[in-house]
């Protein structure tokens, strides 16, 4: 093949804009050192890529979640969240298994309604303003 063009690679990844990324991105793997699967033939690391989803020597799917994958920072777990009551219980439990010996001191957490709140944000009164700010 003397030219790849788009046509060569579109009945392989059905989508234009997501040949593009995944050929974007495994040029990006070729430049920092990974395998080329075809020969180069003195073409350039884009051109190799396409040459690659072409001739179907790489998979698209494992092409998009290698993608996928470089692109994640952080992935969050999903764990559900203890009640209060749970979390207050097992701190009363972990004391008293921990210190049989010593006399229980219940640990009660300080809580305020949202009246409470309103009123003491209420009472509190905004900074002068100065040049400085």
């Amino acid at each position: 093949m003397a030219r790849v063009t788009v046509e060569d690679c579109i009945d392989k990844v059905d989508n234009r804009f997501e040949l593009v990324l995944l050929a974007g991105h495994r040029a990006r793997q070729i430049s920092q050192g990974a395998q080329i699967t075809i020969p180069r033939d003195n073409d350039k690391n884009p051109v190799v890529a396409l040459r690659e989803i072409a001739d179907e020597t790489l998979s698209p799917g494992d092409l998009k979640e290698d993608l996928i994958h470089s692109l994640q920072k952080h992935v969050e777990v999903d764990e559900p969240e203890a009640d209060g009551q749970e979390l207050t219980d097992q701190t009363t439990a972990a004391a008293t298994t921990v210190d049989a010996d010593e006399p229980e001191e219940a640990i009660v957490f300080d809580r305020m309604s949202e009246e409470e709140l309103l009123a003491g944000i209420e009472g509190l009164v905004a900074p002068e303003k100065s040049d400085d700010y």
